[in-house]
């Protein structure tokens, strides 16, 4: 009897084991399945084989995986669609644009006078004479003539003031002339003197009526600014006339109504923003100096129109008369005006840069 209780006992444990195991979907745990623990492999058919990497060459063959930007580090450059190519670093060095303002000084040394009048012509080697007017009259006039035959007449205004010897090195003319009814003058002093030139350059490296400023201007301390990281003369005309291009105005009212003897004051135009093409030649001139560059202030005529243009002396370039700007093939002329009032328009570039379109009649 125990031995019948014993059996039935087994089989029904033996039943309701099976009964469990069909019930939870587990497979038999008497059948695990066979893992290949040297290939990682396994007969599971829910298992999922892993990818398989070649480390030496950072490969797999996961599908997902993205490859890396290949990158050169020998040029720096790299196959990345994104990668954004450094900045060109010009290597050439910067100039010292601190501005240099030769300052003229009557010395004393050689002078002419007459009770009305001092003519100091000390310093004509640096390229200019000074003359001094004390007398009471309201009309002087001053009338100078250089090798070159050419008659600049100026006003007087009292003080010492500053004329260039734009003619070279030769023998010169110099007389003041006094007022004494209309049109009519007398002279109050006349003579001759002798100017050897210490280079071509310096008449145009100083300030002289036309052209006025000193070391306290803001209109050199602006071009001094405005030049600062160039690395070629030419790159400094190109700032200052940009610059000018920018701040200025042309003031039709002025010019309409401008008067003989009118003299730009350079730091009142960069302060108002306006002015007449004298205005925008004498400012550029003043920056261009004070940085070196002999400049070239004329005065003549565009066609019928009495106008005021520059040329400059780079050392790139020696003199480019009338010079505007670099278009990469050719120089075009630097007459700051007309560019500006035409908005350089082809066909005002055009006039500008021909030559035979100017009559020049003064330099200072």
């Amino acid at each position: 009897m125990k031995i019948v209780k014993k059996i039935s006992l087994m089989f029904i444990i033996i039943l309701f084991s099976s009964i469990f195991f069909a019930c939870s979907g587990q497979e038999n745990p008497e059948n695990p399945p066979v893992i290949d623990h040297e290939n990682n492999n396994s007969n599971d058919d829910n298992n999922i084989d892993p990818p398989v990497i070649d480390h030496e060459n950072n490969n797999s063959n996961d599908d997902n995986n993205i490859d890396p930007p290949v990158i050169d580090h020998e040029n720096n450059n790299s196959n990345d669609d994104n990668n954004i190519d450094p900045p060109v670093v010009d290597e050439r060095p910067i100039l010292d644009t601190t501005p240099v303002v030769h300052e003229p000084v009557a010395t004393g040394e050689k002078t002419k006078k007459t009770e009305e009048v001092t003519i100091d012509y000390s310093e004509t080697s640096h390229g200019y004479v000074m003359v001094n007017y004390t007398g009471s009259n309201p009309k002087v006039r001053l009338l100078l003539t250089g090798v070159d035959n050419i008659k600049y007449t100026y006003i007087l205004h009292g003080g010492y003031e500053v004329f260039p010897l734009t003619g070279g090195s030769g023998e010169y003319n110099i007389g003041v002339y006094e007022n004494i009814s209309g049109n009519s003058y007398l002279p109050v002093c006349n003579f001759d003197f002798d100017v050897q030139l210490e280079s071509d350059f310096v008449p145009y490296l100083y300030p002289n009526q036309y052209v006025n400023y000193n070391a306290d201007s803001k209109t050199v301390k602006m071009g001094a600014s405005i030049s600062n990281g160039a690395h070629t003369q030419l790159e400094i005309v190109e700032k200052v006339y940009n610059y000018t291009m920018k701040l200025l105005i042309y003031d039709d009212e002025k010019a309409a109504n401008v008067k003989a003897g009118y003299i730009p004051n350079v730091d009142e135009i960069l302060e108002l923003k306006t002015g007449i093409c004298f205005d925008y030649a004498a400012m550029m001139t003043t920056m261009l100096r004070t940085q070196k560059i002999p400049t070239m202030l004329q005065i003549g005529y565009a066609g019928k129109v009495y106008h005021a243009w520059i040329s400059v002396y780079t050392e790139e370039t020696g003199w480019i008369n009338g010079i505007i700007q670099f278009d990469g093939k050719e120089w075009k002329r630097m007459d700051p005006t007309f560019a500006d009032g035409s908005n350089e328009s082809k066909d005002i570039m055009s006039y500008i840069s021909n030559t035979s379109n100017y009559n020049l009649m003064y330099k200072h």
